[in-house]
């Protein structure tokens, strides 16, 4: 027999939700499960029309701004621009450069960890301290299973240094605020298919056990789990959903 409470735990009605890099692909997903587990959107990504294209594609009162996450400035305007700190943060904002070490530029370098680290620094930094003054706030933060791993086919330094990094700011800032009533959480996705992995080598299928990519969904869920009370115990978690990649 369900225990009466337990889809409440899962209701996200009455709770604001920022979700970076949301124009498309896993962050559009992540914001399409908030909305239907009830939480009110604001989406953000670099390109402003697109942005606005998928709010309206997630619901007619759905925000839509124009951030830079790897500008702290453009963090704060965004933070400004949004007024009251959101309930829930969303960190998903992320690109990746592929190449092995001695083709790495330094240009590739700094573009994947302004966005992958830094980003997720600024804005846990700008929105977490919001909430832990406050009293109350979730933060997701996407990492990867490249934080743990060296991956096959070979994913490039930069990336696997950024993900890695999420990790651990995940974690510290999970100690700082924990008893400021502000969980600090992660997912590490395997290889998901997306606009970015349309064609995917065959290679990283066959090292999936499960024998297929995941889809946006399937991390949607799980970031809404983190998101809701139903994860109230769980803070400095990086939840690995990769198909098993990790388990070899």
């Amino acid at each position: 027999m369900m225990h009466p409470d337990l889809m409440k735990c899962f209701d996200l009605t009455g709770r604001s939700a920022l979700v970076t890099g949301s124009a498309r692909g896993i962050g559009l997903e992540i914001a399409r499960t908030l909305r239907m587990a009830g939480a009110s959107l604001m989406l953000t990504d670099l390109d402003l029309d697109a942005t606005r294209k998928a709010a309206a594609d997630v619901g007619p009162d759905v925000g839509a701004l124009r951030c830079d996450v790897s500008d702290p400035q453009s963090v704060r305007d965004l933070a400004a621009a949004i007024g009251a700190c959101p309930d829930i943060l969303i960190n998903n904002a992320g690109v990746g450069r592929e190449g092995q070490t001695r083709d790495t530029s330094d240009d590739d370098w700094r573009f994947v960890i302004s966005v992958n680290l830094d980003g997720v620094f600024y804005c846990c930094r700008t929105f977490g301290a919001a909430m832990a003054e406050r009293g109350s706030g979730n933060i997701v933060n996407i990492g990867s299973m490249c934080g743990f791993i060296v991956t096959k086919p070979w994913g490039g330094p930069a990336y696997h240094a950024s993900k890695a990094g999420v990790h651990m700011l995940t974690k510290t800032f999970a100690c700082k605020w924990a008893k400021s009533g502000v969980r600090v959480n992660a997912v590490a996705p395997g290889y998901i298919a997306t606009n970015m992995t349309s064609n995917p080598n065959p290679t990283r299928v066959e090292l999936t056990p499960v024998g297929r990519l995941g889809r946006t969904e399937e991390i949607a869920n799980v970031v809404q789990f983190l998101a809701s009370d139903a994860s109230s115990y769980m803070t400095g978690a990086v939840l690995s959903v990769d198909g098993g990649y990790t388990s070899w």
